[in-house]
């Protein structure tokens, strides 16, 4: 079982945790990775670009020339697609981008990328993730305390607006709650900070 030093919101260390094998330990299949950050990023797309095809440009009613004997190409419209102000010939229009992973193939994915944040050693725990008031400062203290000045996600078990509020003005800081964490996120990050409370929680559901 893969140990971790517990620590907590000034930095210091407080003790150790086991971490179960079966989730943060196993061999990170990339394949999969790489699948659920394709999805989750083609989810995220809102399918809103639109072009205008020839039928829907205003104009072009009129044949610009006759057919035979001036020495251009034959031409029916103004607003075909090689024309300026033409329409576009095969250009986009609304649709949506989404599909799914099935469930197995979901579960791999959160428990390689788990893996692969232990084994960088950039999972980073802690015993209890909370603040009193809304205040940037004692978040900043806390990343500052573990080392996390780059890019972190800090995990709670439970989505704290406290901690919420008191995060979202840091650059590079992600807050979520267990049940809210995707691939992309975990892997995007520097430093996987999560309460000790969070991980008995994804143990339970992932194990």
């Amino acid at each position: 079982m893969p140990k971790v030093t517990v620590y907590n919101m000034a930095g210091a260390a407080v003790g150790e945790m086991e971490l179960a094998d079966s989730v943060f330990g196993i061999t990170p299949n990339q394949a999969i990775m790489h699948a659920a950050v394709v999805n989750y990023l083609a989810n995220q797309r809102q399918g809103t670009q639109s072009t205008l095809t020839r039928a829907e440009v205003s104009g072009g009613g009129r044949k610009p020339w006759r057919q035979k004997g001036t020495g251009h190409a034959r031409q029916g419209s103004t607003r075909a697609p090689q024309w300026r102000h033409g329409g576009v010939a095969l250009g986009p229009k609304p649709r949506s981008y989404r599909f799914t992973l099935n469930k197995k193939v979901r579960r791999i994915a959160m428990k390689s990328a788990f893996s692969t944040k232990v084994q960088e050693g950039s999972f980073i725990v802690v015993d209890n993730i909370s603040v009193d008031e809304i205040k940037t400062k004692t978040m900043v203290k806390m990343l500052e305390g573990l080392g996390a000045t780059k890019k972190a996600l800090i995990v709670t078990p439970e989505a704290d607006q406290k901690v919420v509020r008191s995060a979202r003005n840091i650059p590079g800081v992600k807050t979520a709650a267990v049940n809210t964490l995707n691939v992309y996120d975990i892997l995007d990050c520097d430093k996987f900070i999560i309460a000790r409370e969070a991980v008995n929680k994804l143990t339970e559901v992932y194990a």
